[in-house]
């Protein structure tokens, strides 16, 4: 029997939250685990999404309209897109198939008033408790950094972004 699955926040507005979520997920592929990643707010095919087909044991899940959220407001689709992954996550967090759970961006759905922290609490406490739980945004609510095992924020100090270097395919997305 594994030990007890940790709760993991990667959160800021620094470059390498996904990207640190990403490399877990591939040690714990190493190792055999079954991984669930779950990508809420984003819809945009990238590398590493492409890959995660590739790699065994790995679920991808993704949910979002594609187009940004201003104001902290989302639209009827955007609400549906939520609900769906927001199942999805209920269902591996609870059971047994998975042993790694990643919830890619998926604070925005506080902030959005998507899902309250009672909510989420309530499925924490029913949690799988060997299931590793990782969890990014850029932001995430106080609450999260209070119960999480292992924090880590991402802060931005140079990006070439801010010098006028474009995202580049293959090493950005």
């Amino acid at each position: 029997m594994r030990e007890k699955g940790l709760i993991h926040v990667y959160y800021g507005e620094g470059k390498g939250k996904t990207t640190a979520a990403l490399g877990l997920l591939l040690r714990a592929v190493g190792h055999g685990m079954r991984v669930l990643f779950v990508q809420f707010f984003k819809h945009q095919l990238t590398g590493e999404i492409a890959s995660l087909q590739l790699l065994p044991g790995v679920m991808v899940y993704r949910f979002g309209s594609g187009r940004f959220v201003k104001n902290n407001t989302v639209d009827e689709e955007e609400k549906r897109e939520f609900l769906q992954g927001w199942q999805i996550v209920q269902e591996g967090l609870r059971g047994e198939t998975y042993d790694m759970v990643i919830l890619d961006e998926f604070p925005y759905a506080f902030f959005y008033h998507l899902l309250s922290w009672e909510q989420f609490s309530q499925l924490l406490a029913l949690r799988n408790p060997r299931i590793e739980l990782i969890i990014t945004a850029r932001k995430v609510p106080q609450e999260l950094l209070a119960i999480a095992d292992l924090v880590s924020e991402m802060r931005c100090v140079k990006h070439p972004f801010s010098q006028g270097t474009p995202a580049r395919k293959g090493v950005e997305y």
